[in-house]
């Protein structure tokens, strides 16, 4: 993400575990990513600015959410209008996915656009990606 938007840009790099962000920010660092900045988020909510992000990508941790109507909501807030949110994360279908899948994914993809729907967003439609095998991805746009 920080080659796609070039220097000019600016990439936030989120998560709630301040391990996390102290790795995030070694890594950035190493690699000389002057345009990716290193934030600590909440359970609740990404702590962005409103109005602040073009789009938001969240990668095989949507299912971690325990609180995904106030994640929604705040990174709806941070989005700007007609920017998009992208969802990596695992299928969960019975009989098809791995037990883990089935044991630590909480919800299906179904239930997945129906939340991001109801905190205001609209479903682009799923992007096809060579090469993925247990995960789909999802646009949404904010309106």
């Amino acid at each position: 993400l920080a080659e796609a938007v070039g220097v000019a840009g600016k990439v936030y790099a989120l998560d709630i575990s301040p391990d996390f962000i102290e790795a995030l920010g070694q890594r950035a660092k190493l690699l000389n990513l002057v345009q990716v900045e290193v934030r600590l988020s909440e359970e609740r909510s990404v702590e962005l600015p409103s109005l602040s992000v073009d789009a938001a990508f969240v990668c095989d941790t949507y299912h971690h959410l325990e609180y995904p109507q106030h994640v929604l909501f705040s990174l709806f807030k941070a989005i700007r209008p007609l920017g998009s949110l992208y969802v990596v994360d695992f299928e969960r279908i019975p009989g098809t996915s791995r037990q883990w899948v089935l044991d630590h994914v909480r919800c299906d993809k179904r239930t997945v656009i129906k939340e991001i729907e109801q905190a205001g967003f609209v479903f682009e439609g799923e992007l096809p990606v060579t090469g993925l095998q247990e995960n789909y991805v999802l646009h949404f746009r904010r309106p």
